[in-house]
């Protein structure tokens, strides 16, 4: 190949830039003003449809060699895409815990987009916003200052990055280098039979294997056993094993049960265990002066996970870990190689950088949309919906109650209610419902299993959700139940 002279070197104006930026600026307000009225008007649409095979094909196309001009292609998103999402802006979404959005939190994503920058580290104000949220939940959970901070997708990986740093802490550095030949072998941690899923897989994935997590019974409200937990603890150490870590929750994925968050910090204290907190939606719950004094024992925690994109209502995603002792959480992953060298001066100032707190090198600006977010509204407000979506959820139990069609499957604890329609093949019938219930647009509740029991599983996480929903979900409900018996 022969090198480039400067005869041959592109011109400037041979970027990705538009050639007319007046006519991308008239595109972008309309996109603008579309997704404004795609929120404002979200009542007018079924919550979720079903995708048209014909719409799936378009999406089986060649690699794309020539452009196309931006209008094109964002009609076709407005026609293909936008229409057939999960529907989680939607107050009839009531399955699984995401959270509503805001257009706030939209205005901020697209500021974010436009700066493009890496906050991964370097001296920039985007990473000083990052450290305004650590100083912010750090306050949020009454952590010391000496407390680390960091966003990440969600709670799934913040969980998997607190095992981590429960795992060093416990070995040493020396697990950075030799993993756990030393004495990891025999390490094991536990939590309750009714936590997330992704605490098995961040044992497996964090080398442990799921094995070595203990799943403890849980009392009638899904409180993990206390006396339990000891109990096994006492087992496994009479057997030569090494416990190091407890992993508690604050709303479990099934009900929205909270551990008993002081007995357990009084577990980890006595046997020096590691507390780790998965509040991927109910930590947030210090927010609301009515769900704050059940969460008490949540700051003597080690660390926590919780996720900003649900009770939060921040948009998708903005995950977050908080870690009592910095020093081990930057120890745990801070990995120094001379082309990340850091200096007292310019760019390369601003030591230590977030990419010491965890994995990721590419790191986008979550912490914008989440500072908008906490500006905007408050802690006060932000409290006062989660409190509502909490009511709402008591509203639901007790239209269940007076109900006799209707029974409840599990105590409501927050915002999460479990129920289903009394039939004899009940859980056909209640599987079917709800397939009903998704393809007629009217509401988009979940299923999990109690006790062997099929349930609808009704998780209210939305702002906008209101009684009308919750009487729309009953009424259709009990029109399909009729229907399939």
């Amino acid at each position: 190949m022969k090198p480039a002279s400067r005869d041959t070197l592109p011109e400037a104006d041979e970027t990705l830039d538009p050639d007319d930026w007046n006519k991308l600026r008239a595109e972008g307000h309309r996109m603008l003003d579309d997704m404004f009225n795609h929120i404002a008007k979200v009542r007018e649409r079924p919550v979720w449809r079903p995708i048209p095979a014909e719409t799936r094909a378009r999406f089986r196309e060649e690699l794309p060699r020539e452009g196309a001009d931006v209008a094109d292609i964002y009609r076709e998103f407005a026609e293909y895409i936008a229409p057939y999402t999960a529907g989680n802006v939607h107050p009839g979404f009531m399955g699984w815990v995401n959270g509503g959005g805001t257009a706030v939190g939209m205005l901020a994503e697209m500021l974010a987009a436009g700066l493009n920058t890496n906050v991964a580290g370097r001296d920039q104000m985007p990473i000083e916003v990052e450290r305004q949220i650590v100083l912010w939940v750090r306050q949020m959970f009454g952590f010391p200052d000496t407390a680390s901070g960091i966003f990440v997708t969600g709670t799934s990986m913040a969980n998997l990055m607190g095992i981590l740093v429960a795992r060093s802490a416990r070995i040493g550095p020396s697990v950075r280098q030799r993993g756990l030949m030393d004495r990891g072998a025999g390490l094991i941690a536990y939590t309750s039979v009714a936590t997330h899923g992704c605490i098995a897989q961040a044992m497996d994935l964090a080398g442990f294997g799921t094995d070595a997590l203990r799943r403890i019974p849980v009392d009638r409200c899904h409180r993990i056993d206390a006396d339990a937990l000891r109990a096994q603890v006492a087992v496994d150490r009479a057997a030569g094993l090494e416990p190091f870590l407890v992993i508690g929750s604050a709303g479990t994925v099934d009900i929205g049960a909270i551990d008993d968050l002081a007995a357990l910090h009084g577990v980890c204290r006595d046997e020096k265990l590691w507390l780790h907190i998965d509040g991927a939606f109910g930590a947030l719950g210090v927010l609301s002066p009515e769900i704050a004094p059940r969460l008490a024992g949540i700051e003597s925690a080690d660390s926590i996970a919780f996720d900003f994109h649900k009770w939060g209502q921040v948009p998708y995603d903005a995950g977050f870990l908080l870690v009592r002792d910095g020093e081990q959480h930057r120890r745990t992953f801070a990995a120094p190689v001379a082309y990340l060298r850091r200096e007292t001066r310019g760019l390369a100032a601003g030591s230590p950088w977030p990419c010491d707190y965890g994995p990721d090198m590419s790191r986008g600006f979550r912490a914008l949309k989440t500072w908008f977010t906490l500006k905007a509204y408050g802690t006060e407000r932000l409290g006062a919906m989660i409190g509502r979506t909490c009511a709402l959820a008591r509203c639901l139990e007790a239209q269940i109650a007076a109900e006799p069609k209707l029974e409840l499957l599990a105590p409501v604890q927050l915002n999460i209610v479990c129920f289903r329609y009394r039939a004899d093949d009940a859980d056909r019938v209640n599987a079917e419902i709800v397939a009903l219930l998704h393809e007629s647009g009217i509401a988009a509740p979940s299923t999990t299993m109690l006790d062997g029991r099929l349930a609808i599983r009704a998780a209210i996480v939305n702002h906008r959700t209101g009684m009308r929903d919750i009487e729309a979900l009953v009424s259709a409900v009990l029109e399909f139940g009729a229907r399939e018996t």
